[in-house]
Parts: structure tokens; sequence; C-alpha cells
């Protein structure tokens, strides 16, 4: 993930310099083109074939929540562009009413017998539900980190799109892939707090050295949210999910996903609304949008205190040899003789 973030910058930034055909910053998209036609063959090599039981599609749910989310993102992407007329505040209405209708079809194929596309139990589970929050809120960070650090770059600065890119990448985010699994195994789920705290950190060092005369005044605050994105990106799908029923793995990684998709176009409307109205200078829009992203960042850190000890701890005792698994699918530490007979680290 973390030389995927780099590549993306400094490729990102590369095709916009180009200007291939004339077509500007649309060619960020042909990077997905490579990547799709080399993944395809290797996923049949790498990957491990599964199946469950068979079960009918619920395609009347999938159709509720599809219009749910896209009533959801659609207005935040374009309402701001279009003045916020009518129909953006018709469609965030309606919204959570299609929401609704999606839980209530789900909890009826649930006592049918039938095959929901989400077993709502999973929302019984506090890790699941605090962890699904905090991908969510922490979604809205790096793409509008990136967003807002480009155009103060480029529009503040006068800098080109390939020295905003590589500018953009911060020594830390690479240095994040090798100390976020190390870090793992000691703090458990307390690194995402730590990376969390760690990019309130960076923003704030950046609003420190944000009217600086050179560049290079933004380097330290870069490499300190770097290094804060990638201790949270590196470990965050496997610390949520670590106590998941494998029955259920796939929805709630599907339930993850959706929600860090739903946070990045909450990122468009928050930190679109307060970089274009902040002001009309670039460093003053540059400096609004980082106190936001102190904040959530910071918020996020915060959500983190409701995850229980996770993965990382359970790895280490199933290696040792001092873990096995209930059939409730949470992995638990035998204790000696003299104590309670079992204590629950996911």
């Amino acid at each position: 993930m973390g030389i995927a973030g780099v590549l993306g910058q400094l490729i990102g930034g590369a095709l916009i310099e180009a200007d291939l055909a004339g077509s500007g910053w649309r060619a960020v998209f042909l990077i997905n083109v490579p990547v799709g036609l080399l993944a395809l063959p290797a996923a049949r090599r790498v990957l491990l074939e599964s199946r469950g039981p068979r079960a009918r599609l619920d395609l009347v749910g999938a159709a509720l929540v599809t219009a749910a989310a896209t009533l959801l993102v659609l207005p935040l992407v374009e309402g701001r562009e279009h003045g916020w007329p009518g129909w953006v505040w018709c469609c965030l209405a309606a919204a959570p009413v299609l929401a609704a209708g999606f839980v209530a079809r789900q909890r009826r194929l649930a006592v049918r017998g039938g095959a929901p596309l989400v077993d709502l139990s999973l929302f019984r589970h506090r890790a699941f539900v605090a962890g699904t929050c905090v991908a969510l809120g922490f979604a809205l960070i790096p793409s509008s980190f990136f967003f807002v650090l480009a155009l103060h770059l480029q529009q503040g600065r006068g800098y080109g799109a390939l020295f905003s890119g590589i500018v953009a990448v911060g020594a830390g985010y690479f240095l994040a892939m090798f100390l976020a699994g190390p870090l793992g195994d000691r703090l458990g789920h307390r690194v995402l707090a730590v990376g969390a705290l760690g990019v309130a950190a960076g923003c704030a060092l950046l609003l420190a050295t944000a009217s600086a005369a050179s560049a290079l005044a933004l380097v330290p605050g870069l490499a300190v949210t770097g290094l804060g994105i990638g201790l949270v990106l590196v470990p965050l799908s496997s610390t949520v999910l670590a106590g998941i029923d494998p029955r259920h793995a796939g929805a709630a990684a599907g339930v993850l996903s959706m929600a860090q998709q739903i946070g990045g176009a909450l990122r468009v409307a928050v930190i679109g609304v307060v970089f274009f109205g902040a002001g009309p200078t670039a460093e003053g829009a540059f400096t609004a949008s980082l106190w936001v992203l102190v904040g959530v960042a910071v918020a996020v850190a915060g959500l983190t205190r409701l995850l229980r000890p996770g993965g990382a701890a359970g790895w280490r005792c199933r290696a040792r040899g001092r873990a096995r698994r209930r059939p409730d699918g949470w992995w638990v530490r035998d204790q000696p003789p003299n104590r309670l007979a079992e204590s629950t680290v996911r």
C-alpha cells in the first residue's frame, strides 16, 4: 500500500505534466489500464480459489444499497460545483430512507432463513462498528491532504504537477511500510491511534511552516504526516477484521470498503468547501484545510479507544501456541489453571 501511494503521486504528476494528447489531468486514469491488465493474470496464479455455500443473490438488497450510496455520494461530489441546488438536498434526504429499507430487507431475509448481503449481527461487535467508523473518518485524510497540498504547491507557489507529486510523497509515507508491522506487533490496535496522532502532529508542523519562502521547509511536516498516514492505512483492514467470523469476512470487508469510499466522498464536500471558501489566497486556504485535518485526525485517534486489543496480540499468542479459536470465531488465550480459563484477545 505504501509503494502504491508513493508511485500513485509520482506517476500521476508525470502524466499531468506530460499532457498526453491534450488530456490534461484526465490522463491519470490511464494508470488503471496496466494495473488491471497485470492484476488479472496475477490473480489466477496467486489467489487461492474459495467457494461458500450456494445462495441466491439478493438483487433487491443490492439495488437498495447501491441507490442509497449513489444518492449520498453523488450530491457530495457535485453539489459545490453546482451551487448546492435543491436536487442535492433531495438526494441527501432520500439516501437514509433507502438505507433503512436495505437494513429492513436484510433483517427480514435473515429471519426467513435467506441469504442477506450483510449479516447484521456484524454490527453487534463493538470493535467492528468502531473500526468501520475509524475507516470512514480516516478516509477523509489522505486524499484531502494530497489534494490541498497539490493546490497549495501549484496555485500558491507556482510549482508544476510533477514536482508537487514528488514533494507530496514524503519520506515518512515510504518508511511506514517497514515500521507498521513491528509497531503493530508491539502496540496492537493502538498503532492506529499513534498513526492518527502522527498525522495531526505533521499537519501542525505544516501549519507552522506554510508561509516559509522555500518548499523545503515543508519536508519535516510532510515526513511526519506521511508516516502517520502509513501507520494507519497498512494495518487498518487487518485490525478491524481480525475478530470477524471467517464466514462473514467477505461481507465485513465489503462494509469496510464502502465506509472508506463514503469517507472519500465526504472529503470532496468538506475539504472542498473549506479550501475554496477560506479566502482569496492559496496559503490561507491551505492552512484552514490543515486545521480541519488536525481535528479529524484527533477524532479518529479517540475512536480507536473503542477497539478491543486486536490482531497483533492474537497473532503473537497463536505463534507461541497459547491461543485457540472458539466456535464463534474469536481467538482466546489460555491462562494457568489458577486463573480464569480464558481471556479474549481477538
